[in-house]
């Protein structure tokens, strides 16, 4: 597991839940990739691209679980970010039955 990232921001978390929604289906598809740049930055989209390449993903829910306790979400940027992933799951026109497994271990992990 790749430790070095253990102080993300809220806008690095997201980006980094976001493309471990678009590639759990193991295509990650130019709508959602697409979706997921529109709501982040160059520079995190890129950075958090290659962390994620590099995780497999166990490795990408411990650090998810590790920094969502650590960053104290309330419960409306919680609800938030449950809808963007189903946005990105759904922006390809289909949602996989992986994706939807990602879904329910994502929602149980940020409770």
């Amino acid at each position: 597991m790749n430790d070095e990232k253990t102080h993300w921001s809220k806008a690095e978390l997201r980006a980094y839940i976001l493309l471990l929604c678009a590639k759990a289906d193991s295509v990650e598809a130019s709508e959602e990739l697409d979706l997921i740049k529109s709501k982040t930055s160059p520079e995190i989209f890129d950075s958090i691209l290659e962390e994620i390449r590099n995780d497999d993903e166990d490795a990408s829910l411990k650090k998810i679980e590790d920094a969502v306790t650590k960053l104290e979400y309330s419960h409306k940027e919680l609800t938030q970010l449950k809808k963007e992933i189903k946005d990105v799951f759904y922006s390809d026109g289909k949602i996989q039955m992986a994706e939807e497994t990602l879904f329910q271990i994502l929602d149980n992990t940020m409770y």
